[in-house]
Order: C-alpha cells, then structure tokens, then sequence
C-alpha cells in the first residue's frame, strides 16, 4: 500500500469542521471529493485533528493510504497540483510526500501548536470578518502574556474542559503560552502535547477575564487545580482558532 501525507490550509468559515458529517459539510468530505476526482476512487482519509465548526487551520496534517498502481504512481507533485485545481479556494495542499506505511497522522503527533486571534478594538475589521473574534475591551498585552504563561507545565486541565468531551484522562502538558499584540491585533499561541474539547478557546477566554479584572494572574494555579470548569472564563467564539502546527517524532517542538 501506499500512503500518502499531506499538509493542507483551510479556511473553516464555510465548513463544519474537518470530520465528515452526516447532513453538513466539512473539509473532509470535499477534500475527498477532490481526490475522487483525481483519482477516480473515493479513499479513507485519516487527518492529525478533529476542528469544530468555523476554525482554521495553517497547517493540517492528513493520510491517505492507497494501492500503489492506482493511479499508476502519480507523483505527489502532479497529486498536490492537480488537489489543488479542484479544491474550493479556500482549502488548499501545501504539501504531499510519500510516508512510511505506518505513519498515522494523529497517533504519531507528540504535539500541536493553535493559535487564537483577537481583534481588539471597538471598530469591526471587515477584513479580518470570521477571520478573528472582535474584543471591543481593552486588552493588556503583557498582564494577559502573563497570565498565559500560568498555564505552562503538566497540569489536570478538567477546569478548561468544556461539557460534552469524552476523554477521561485530562492530563495535558503545556509546553508554552504567550500573547503578543500588533496593534489591534491579539494573538494567544499556546503549544502541548494535547488538548481537551474546546481547551484553547476556554484557555483563552480565561486570560481575558484577568485583563477584565475578574481574575489574577496568581489565581490561575488554584483555578486548575479546583478542576472545576465553572472557575474558568468562558468559551470563545470559534472563528479565532487556527490550528498553526503539528508535530512529530524528530521535529523541534517550538
């Protein structure tokens, strides 16, 4: 068999998420649409992550595993041109290499970087619409940077969970957590080695109730440890979560 990996950006607007769902679209299924087309045989697709409705991604990782005559050894570089033609403008196929048989995009990944965008002003950005959550309270850069920075380490990370995950080990390392502004644009990027359902988006919801007042930075320790959700903020809307980077074995995890 051969398998192929590939690396894709999509804009998540449009779709709801990357899993196949039964009445809705999502990137998956018009991903394999465009494989069908190309290849003449509809083909299991494993990819790195599941994203939920509305959320982006830089970098996504994904198999395809194949019989190696069909189609005749097309080269991955004729592959990702000919993906690319018949993909919407807003998915596209930055990459595509042949990988080792065994190679699972999600249960070789020893880490993932996201990153949530905020734009922090009062006046809306058209061009950033769907693109970043509009904050329209002001935003200290470097107390909510240090509020970011509380969540790094291994920690029971119940307290970011939101209702409806169904892993039972919440245990998590956060290998980094910052924020940086650029101008009106907030930027939270946090890197692990995994993440429960809806994490980053309470993650980040909680460093804006540090900037609200409503919390300290030194409170965010005796928030994780209560493991109990309702301690921290609120669940951001979707359309600022980017899936940035995935990593693997031999990748410097940055």
């Amino acid at each position: 068999m051969r398998n192929i990996r590939m690396t894709l950006a999509y804009r998540g607007t449009a779709y709801h998420g990357w899993q196949v769902q039964q009445n809705a679209r999502s990137v998956c299924t018009v991903f394999q649409d465009a494989m069908e087309g190309v290849l003449g045989r509809r083909y299991d697709v494993k990819g790195c992550s599941r994203t939920d409705a509305g959320v982006h991604a830089n970098r996504f990782v994904l198999a395809v595993r194949c019989p190696e005559d069909v189609p005749p050894a097309i080269p991955c570089g004729a592959l990702q041109k000919a993906l690319n033609d018949r993909l919407p403008r807003d998915i596209a196929v930055l990459d595509c290499a042949d990988a080792p048989e065994g190679f699972h995009p999600r249960y070789d990944c020893v880490g993932k970087r996201y990153l949530y965008k905020i734009w922090n002003s009062p006046v809306k950005n058209p061009f950033l619409e769907d693109l970043a959550w509009q904050y329209r309270y002001p935003i200290d850069g470097e107390l909510a940077d240090e509020a970011a920075r509380r969540f790094t380490g291994r920690h029971d990370f119940t307290s970011l969970c939101a209702a409806g995950g169904s892993v039972e080990d919440k245990v998590r390392t956060v290998f980094r957590c910052s924020v940086r502004r650029e101008g009106e644009l907030v930027t939270l990027s946090v890197t692990g080695d995994g993440f429960l359902y809806n994490m980053v988006r309470i993650l980040t919801g909680t460093v804006l109730e540090v900037c609200s007042g409503k919390l300290r930075p030194e409170d965010i320790p005796a928030l994780l440890e209560a493991r109990d959700r309702r301690r921290a903020g609120p669940t951001l809307p979707p359309q600022g979560l980017y899936l940035d980077q995935v990593f693997y074995p031999g990748d410097e995890i940055l």
